[in-house]
This record gives C-alpha cells, structure tokens and sequence, in this order.
C-alpha cells in the first residue's frame, strides 16, 4: 500500500553531518532511500528545520544549505526520487519513482523578510509551518508562556500561502496562533500533531481544534513520537490507532494522514523504528479498517485534500 509521510528531518542529519552520509543507505538517516522503497513510501516530505543555537543572520543560509543537500544528496544521487514542486505532480510519478517535496518548519530562516519565503517558494517549499515550540517574528509556539496569536507579519506570511496555495501547518503553534490560522488560512493543515484527549500534551490537538480543521477541508497527520503518543512508559502501534479511532470519531475519517517525525525523534513507536516498517502499522489498520479507509490514511486522503 503506497505510502505519504508529512514530515521528516533527513535534511537537518544531512545539514549536521555536512553532506556525508549517503541518503541513499544510510543506517542513521530513517528515511533513506532504501527504507522508504521497503516501506512503499511513494512520496516523502522533508523539512527545513533550523536549530535555535544558529545565529540569527545565519539562518537563511542554513536553510539554503538544507535545500542543496535535497538536491545533490536526495534528488541529485538518486535518479528514481523526483520532486513534487507542482500539486500537479503527484500524479505524474512513475511506479518506480519516489515524490520528494519540501516543507519549512518554522519561517525563523526568513527573519521578517517575505522574500526570502518567496525564494524557497521558487526553490520547491509547498507547505509551510510559522514556528517550532518557540516563538518568532510570525507567531507564537506552543513552547511561549505568553500564547499570542499571529503577528501582522504572520497573517502576512498566510496571504502569502494563500496566493500562491502552500499549505499552512498548524503544528507547533500556540492554540491562539491556531485559531488565527484557522479564520486566515485557506490550506490548513496538521503535518504531526496527534490527539490531545488521548495523550494530553501540549503539542497535540483538542477536539475543537480537530473538528475546526476538518470543516475546514484540513488533514490530521499522526506522528510517532512516543511522548505525544502515549503516557505510558512504552508505545506500540495499538496506541498509535487509538488517535486514528478518536480522529475517526470526530468525522475525520477521510481526512487523517501520516507525518512521522523521524529523525527528528530520539525515541520510537515499538515495530515503527524506521520508514521500512510502515507495513506492520498498515497490517494492524486493516484489522480494525476497511482497505479502502486504510488506503485513505496511507495516501488518498491527503491526494483529495490538494489545494486546487
């Protein structure tokens, strides 16, 4: 069953090692080339993430430098990964091709410039997420003790999306900053963020909010990460359904996605290790769900949630 993952962090492991692991085998980089063609991953999203110790005058060229490793290292060495630059062209991929889009989280490389944003537009940035847990000049994280909203640069920043139809995520904001998303945005979306009611963490989604994405043409994309999983000391897949149960509970049935975070996590959903293992989540799924609902999570939600 043909895979899309919201969110991974390969390019920061490639940023960090300065271009020397191979993306193609890699046994640190989860997502590697070979890992997703075992798990039937047909299309994996990469974001640009730039580490808070970075100086401020620095960060947009961290974030360039990201984008060149996707295009030597993922793109340049692997002739079957193929961009995904035009929405378009999720249905232009060959069996044997892989989809490899760029997302942005948190726009702390653009300081208060929105031609930088518009540069990685152009360089193939179609989903973008306004923070990380912390704060800048567009918003507030959840990580802000002070919980504001989006700031005149970040309605901005929407407009922006909204134009030229980027998807703005919504995890990692401040529940204001949501809400503000939530009235300004015309392509909302949630690449990893999980339900609140069920693992009551700051980084996951209260009912309303859920129900507000969904009447809103938005996707939920489960993440893996075992502390917006589960309170329990171990995660497994069972736990990993029961958001996708209470999603479905809240009418999302046809509007819930994969975003898994790795690696980016240091920690790991049991039989969820890496993106090779995606077959032993959909093997329970098909326990529980029909194949054509599981199918939805797996890619066809998120293909019928497009922007047009």
């Amino acid at each position: 069953m043909k895979m899309i993952d919201l969110h991974c962090d390969a390019l920061l492991k490639l940023y960090e090692s300065k271009g020397t692991l191979p993306f193609k085998h890699a046994p640190e980089i989860e997502t590697n080339m070979e890992r997703l063609q075992a798990g039937c991953v047909k299309v994996q999203c990469f974001a640009i993430f730039i580490p808070s110790q970075i100086k401020a005058d620095e960060k947009f060229q961290a974030a360039l430098d990201q984008v060149d490793y996707f295009y030597t290292e993922v793109l340049g060495k692997n002739p079957n990964m193929k961009q995904i630059k035009e929405w378009d062209d999720f249905e232009r991929l060959n069996d044997n091709e892989i989809g490899a889009m760029l997302t942005l989280e948190g726009v702390d490389a653009i300081g208060n410039d929105i031609k930088k944003l518009r540069i990685l537009y152009y360089l193939g940035v179609r989903i973008v997420g306004l923070t990380w847990n912390h704060a800048n000049l567009a918003a507030d994280g959840v990580g802000e003790p002070r919980g504001g909203g989006l700031t005149t640069f970040g309605n901005e920043i929407v407009q922006f999306h909204n134009e030229h139809k980027l998807m703005t995520d919504v995890s990692h904001l401040s529940e204001k900053a949501f809400w503000d998303v939530i009235e300004a945005a015309h392509y909302p979306i949630a690449s990893h963020s999980n339900a609140k009611a069920i693992c009551d963490h700051r980084r996951n989604l209260t009912n309303k909010q859920a129900e507000a994405l969904f009447a809103k043409n938005g996707m939920i994309h489960i993440v893996f990460y075992p502390p917006f999983v589960t309170k329990r000391k171990r995660a497994t897949i069972a736990d990993v359904i029961r958001h996708i149960d209470h999603f479905c509970a809240l009418g999302g049935v046809k509007q819930i996605g994969f975003g898994s975070d790795f690696d980016g996590i240091d920690m790991y959903v049991e039989g969820l290790e890496d993106a090779s293992q995606y077959p032993n989540l959909i093997n329970e799924l098909l326990k529980y769900y029909s194949e054509e609902q599981v199918k939805g999570f797996a890619s066809l939600n998120f293909l019928n949630h497009l922007p047009k």
